[in-house]
């Protein structure tokens, strides 16, 4: 053995090591490079070197078993065993990827994964392989097939990829970010800064991520927040390879001497729990891999590039005779990599050669490999059978040659007969739409199939008709769109239609005709406020919620009051609960529990909605109760919910909680109780009840017992038998809700069919109860046929049968507490009532009577994808503020659409369309336990100065003085305000078959600049609210040219602006309209509405409408102030500062031309003036050399004498 090149003292190891080989070896190949191998005499072959049976492998001892060339001449740039089956997976220098099978590296695969770059990194999944090259992610099948091709961009320089999970992936390279990118979406999730640029290598333990840095530094960073936790400073050169096995951590790498860098022979070895470094390890080669090889020891493994390999313990001292050596085809070694078995070393050289080390004659590459798929062999020789009877088998199995001469199936035309496919029938959406031009018509796409494919059924049995879809062509009803014909007209969903002038001629009056506010539905998760229409009509809550003002920027309790206070407001114009789904947006819990949904799922309609409103009941009252029970707040924003938060319980939980005992019970005879609280219960249906088709009978109220005091067996732990056996939990009621709220979940046929066949029983007790039959169907019954109703025996009072089809649901049901805390449950009527006496002189026994509120459903329709609607008991304090006067009434509300109804109508569930979600029962006489005393929580000092988020904002930057103490508005002041807009979501629109645009959604816009001047004193005209708004939302467009906010503006930490959040901004309008002040602008009812603000019209004083006349056109602020006030405004962006006070300049000048409004005639002469001159200047304002103002002009001033 030759050790040329050694330390000479290492020779008389030789003898020991290799005592009982004589090689003999091919004249290419490097005699002093071998170690255990006895090779054939007549040479072997560069493409492949086979292991004879001659060659003897000691256990235990790492030896060469096979060499194998990947590519000729092209090096080898990674290594990587396959962790899924028996694969070892090579890149090339060229992009070029190869695997081999098993020990014997038989030749799998072969493709190329990049045309120019190297492959720097292999990982393999279980359906897959991922090649990172420079700037390309790319995933593969392990036959070659493309799955993904991830393209970075291309100023990255990537160098290592780590998988932290089965579906995250961590890239990084030479730039100073790391990137995480998801691998089921195939995007980027996470940028990761990086203080120290260059991360080569990274690894991954349960403690830390590692990043190993072209420096020498190696980071250790946190697993959740990708911080830097602690950082060593390995070596003073570069950093070659490091390696993590349990506390220990092992680098390698260069240091810098005065001639370079130079490979230093010392190991640097860390201990982990200590966090400091440990003995470095000095070793007898140059260093240039190294990796933790534990089986019986924590050994490790350095390779140098040379070819020598020695095995060492990281914390003793490396033994000389602990080296051999790999004999690469090229002089370097450029690769390696072990095996997750640790049975296999894989080398691989700069000739594109692969080396096969193991420990034992037939290694494994994995310790559970699963089994490889590999290509099928030929069947034209073994064709299978064909079944002439079968109508769909494919005659092309059978390979058929080329020939002229005639076939067997080519039947003559007397034994044939030709039946092409029928045409489907035209879509009845796209003739109800058609419009005709000529003898062409022309329809917008209804999108129902997908282009250039029709469904055919080959027999008519196959697939059920669907019964919507089969309309006659007439166009008698179409209109009526009969397709829909099973859900009624009034739960349909409603949409807006937008016209060129937005919302302002959509007539909400014809769905709306009550004093009542609608919600309006085209906000993203708006499919909540059915559910807000709820909470605002408990008495109790609304008050409770108006009351409540704190700091927290993002409060949904906060929030919820503010869109209160519009709904009190408003006498029939819908509000809209922007500001509260914009703040429901960005609480975590919502979107874990994935009650956020993408534009696309709500406008398709993927969302199961019944599911959803359930799940985010029970999220606003969990997290409405945690709001109020925050106790402490500032001053500025102090709450005048005293009488409701006396303890520290917060009154949602005085409402909605339910006190309960849970029992634990052991078959051992070991009971355990513990105390709990819920503020809501879903409907637990009795099991099996399906199986029969005849069906068992349930009250309403059995099944709602069985739900509260809910019985079930599970395991659980037992301290007495200390195991988990299995237990028999019980649920005890202590203290029952003032507000019963109930989950019906019905996600199920089998639910539904629960539901129906407990309809049917309850119809036909209540036909027998009447003495009536049931087979007229729309059969109508005389008042006198109901005499009973109002007695004992009675049940409700129905005019028709129809009222009692689909009900299940009694109007009230009384619960008991009996002494040994058990609960009765029973149906309740008013006959009830008279038989047992009033419920309130019961209450003081335990015995309380709940009555129906509301009820929440979800319309099943194919066409919309389904809505979520509300019945709604309205009670007299609403009547009377909104009406004047004292009466209940049911009322539907399905966003803008309220309509009153039948009290039946709210608890008829037909399950093919209308199926329940949510139900609310209230104490009676609830109302007079609470103070219902709504106090308004925001005071003055909310307008005094306050500090800007923006850290770059300075005082000699500020653009407004906050008023003082003396300057405080009262009641008729005027204040100018202005608003500029960013957008966050594009318009959605398509253009129809005669060319006209639809819109189909709006663009959403978001507030981002709120400015208030002085109308009056000596400070008129200056600012005192000038705020920037700051977003957390991605913004798409800052809309410059007519905002003047610029990118950065809204940013914290660039931003040199008065910056505030939109609450903050928010409580500063509503003190002012609440003081009742006079707002002077220009578009005022676009900047409230965007603003979420509900303004009373007699405080509003918009400028567009008093230089308006009927009929025409609406004015630009910048013409008006050039025709009257000779100004030139908005020249290159728009300043709301000058917009503001340009308005309030314009309301003198209206006030002096019309004479305080006190001649309507000489101002209509002057608006005809303005008309005309706008006319002839196309509304355009002339460039200075140009025409000057016509307020100098000879007209203007005849036009003023008059």
């Amino acid at each position: 053995m030759n050790f040329e090149g050694l330390d000479p003292g290492l020779a008389e190891y030789a003898p020991a090591m290799h005592s009982a080989l004589d090689p003999v070896l091919d004249a290419h190949l490097n005699p002093s490079l071998l170690q255990n191998v006895e090779l054939d005499p007549e040479g072997v072959a560069l493409e492949a070197l086979p292991v004879q049976e001659s060659v003897h492998i000691m256990e235990g001892v790492y030896s060469e078993l096979h060499s194998v060339v990947a590519e000729v001449g092209v090096p080898v740039s990674v290594s990587h065993f396959d962790l899924h089956e028996e694969m070892l997976w090579v890149g090339s220098h060229g992009g070029h990827a190869t695997s081999f099978f098993g020990p014997t590296l038989e030749r799998y695969s072969s493709f190329q994964v990049n045309g120019s770059d190297d492959i720097r990194q292999i990982q393999s999944l279980e359906n897959g392989i991922l090649f990172l090259t420079k700037n390309n992610l790319k995933y593969m099948a392990r036959g070659g097939l493309i799955i993904f091709d991830y393209l970075l961009d291309e100023s990255e320089d990537m160098h290592s990829l780590l998988l932290t999970d089965s579906s995250t992936l961590l890239v990084g390279g030479l730039q100073n970010h790391i990137l995480e990118i998801d691998l089921n979406t195939v995007q980027e999730t996470q940028k990761y800064a990086v203080e120290t640029p260059g991360v080569t290598i990274m690894r991954q333990t349960n403690r830390f991520f590692f990043c190993g840095h072209t420096s020498g530094k190696i980071s250790l960073r946190d697993l959740r927040t990708f911080k830097v936790e602690h950082e060593f400073d390995a070596f003073s050169g570069s950093l070659s390879d490091f390696d993590v096995h349990g506390n220990l951590l092992a680098t390698c790498g260069f240091s810098s001497r005065l001639t370079g860098l130079a490979c230093d022979r010392f190991l640097k070895v860390y201990d982990l729990r200590m966090m400091r470094a440990i003995t470095p390890l000095q070793v007898h080669v140059d260093p240039a891999f190294l990796r933790f090889i534990p089986t019986y020891t924590s050994r490790l493994a350095i390779i140098s590039q040379s070819g020598q390999c020695q095995f060492c313990e990281p914390t003793g001292l490396a033994n000389p005779a602990d080296i051999f050596h790999v004999n690469p085809v090229g002089p370097l070694l450029m690769t390696f990599d072990v095996s997750a078995s640790k049975q296999a070393l894989a080398f691989g050289d700069s000739e594109g050669c692969v080396h096969l080390w193991t420990d034992s004659p037939e290694p494994s590459f994995n310790p559970y490999s699963r089994e490889t798929e590999f290509a099928l062999p030929c069947l034209v020789d073994s064709l299978p059978p064909l079944d002439w009877s079968q109508d769909l088998l494919p005659l092309s199995l059978i390979p058929v040659p080329l020939t002229t001469d005639t076939l067997l199936s080519d039947w003559p035309a007397a034994n044939s007969a030709p039946a092409p496919r029928r045409a489907p029938p035209v879509d009845a959406e796209i003739l109800r739409t058609m419009k005709k031009v000529g003898f062409i018509g022309y329809a917008p796409n209804p999108r129902t199939r997908l282009r250039n494919q029709i469904p055919y059924r080959l027999k008519e049995s196959d697939s059920e008709f669907d019964s919507f879809s089969q309309v006659t062509e007439s166009p008698v009803g179409r209109e009526e769109e009969p397709h829909r014909h099973m859900v009624s007209k009034k739960y349909r969903k409603v949409t807006i239609k937008y016209s060129k002038l937005g919302l302002e001629d959509f007539d909400f009056k014809h769905y709306n005709k009550t004093l009542f506010a609608g919600l309006e539905p085209h906000i993203p998760n708006a499919y909540c406020n059915c559910m807000i229409q709820v909470l605002y009509f408990l008495e109790p809550v609304r008050c409770l919620i108006q009351n409540h003002l704190c700091q927290k920027e993002f409060c949904l309790a906060c929030e919820l009051g503010f869109l209160f206070h519009m709904l009190d407001l408003s006498r029939g114009d819908p509000c809209q609960g922007s500001n509260f789904l914009r703040a429901f947006r960005t609480i975590p819990e919502a979107s874990a529990l994935g009650l956020i949904l993408a534009d696309s799922d709500e406008a398709s309609g993927k969302g199961n909605l019944a599911r959803l409103i359930q799940r985010w009941n029970r999220f606003i009252l969990t997290q409405l109760h945690q709001d109020m029970q925050e106790l402490e707040v500032p001053q500025a924003y102090r709450g005048a919910g005293g009488s409701f938060c006396s303890s520290g319980d917060s009154v949602i939980g005085q409402l909605f909680s339910c006190e309960m005992e849970n029992c634990s019970l052991c078959r051992c005879g070991s009971e355990t109780v513990r105390a709990s609280s819920t503020l809501l219960f879903t409907l637990s249906y009795p099991e099996g009840s399906n199986s029969d088709k005849t069906g068992k009978n349930y009250d309403f109220a059995q099944v709602l017992k069985r739900s509260i005091c809910l019985e079930q067996n599970t395991q659980a732990w037992c301290d007495n038998c200390e195991k988990y056996q299995p237990t028999i939990q019980t649920r005890n009621i202590r203290h029952l809700p003032d507000i019963l709220v109930i989950n019906c979940e019905v996600n199920s046929s089998k639910e539904a069919d629960f539901w129906r066949m407990q309809a049917e029983f309850a119809f036909k007790m209540a036909v027998k109860k009447y003495g009536g039959e049931i087979s007229s169907k729309n059969k109508e019954f005389a008042l006198a046929d109901w005499k009973e109703v109002g007695s004992p025996e009675g049940m409700l009072m129905c005019s028709s049968i129809e009222e009692l089809k689909n009900v299940w649901l009694p109007f009230s049901i009384r619960m008991k507490m009996t002494k040994n805390k058990g609960l009765d449950v029973c149906n309740w009527t008013d006959g009830d009532e008279m038989q047992w006496g009033p419920a309130r002189a019961e209450e003081e026994h335990g015995v309380y009577v709940y009555d129906l509120m509301a009820t929440v459903v979800h319309i099943l329709d194919s066409r919309t994808g389904g809505s979520l609607v509300a019945h709604i008991k309205v009670g007299e304090t609403y009547h009377q503020r909104k009406e004047g006067v004292t009466h209940q009434q049911w009322y539907l509300f399905n966003d803008f659409l309220i309509e009153p109804i039948d009290k039946h109508e709210a608890v008829q569930f037909d399950m093919n369309w209308k199926v329940p979600a949510i139900l609310y029962y209230i104490k009676r006489n609830l109302n007079s336990k609470y103070n219902l005393n709504i106090k308004n929580p925001i005071e003055a000092s909310v307008l005094m100065a306050e500090a800007s988020l923006a850290r770059k904002q300075r005082k000699t930057h500020t653009t407004f003085i906050p008023l003082m103490l003396n300057e405080m508005p009262q009641v008729g002041d005027l204040v100018g305000l202005d608003a500029e807009f960013v957008t966050l979501n594009e318009e959605e629109a398509e253009l129809r078959s005669d060319g006209t645009k639809s819109t189909i959604k709006p663009s959403q816009m978001s507030v981002a600049r709120i400015t208030c001047v002085r109308g009056q004193g000596p400070n008129e005209g200056i600012p005192f609210i000038d705020d920037y708004i700051s977003t957390q939302e991605q913004v798409v467009d800052y809309l410059t040219q007519y905002s003047g906010i610029k990118p950065g503006d809204l940013d914290a930490k660039i931003s040199s602006k008065h910056l505030t959040t939109l609450k903050s901004t928010y409580l500063k309008l509503r003190f002012l309209i609440d003081i009742g002040v006079k707002f002077v602008g220009h578009g005022l009812q676009k900047d409230f509405r965007v603003i979420n603000l509900m303004v009373p019209k007699d405080q509003v004083l918009d400028t567009v409408y008093l230089f308006h006349m009927p009929r025409k056109r609406m004015i630009s602020l910048r013409f008006l102030a050039w025709y009257f006030l000779d100004l030139k405004i908005q020249g290159e962006t728009h300043d709301s500062i000058e917009d503001a006070r340009t308005a309030l300049q314009l309301y003198r000048k209206y006030l002096e031309l019309s004479k305080n409004g006190t001649e309507p005639e000489s101002f209509h002469k002057v608006l005809k003036g303005l008309y005309e001159k706008g006319r002839k200047l196309d509304w355009k304002v002339p460039e200075p050399e140009g025409q000057t103002s016509p307020k100098n002009a000879a007209v203007f001033s005849s036009v003023l004498a008059l």
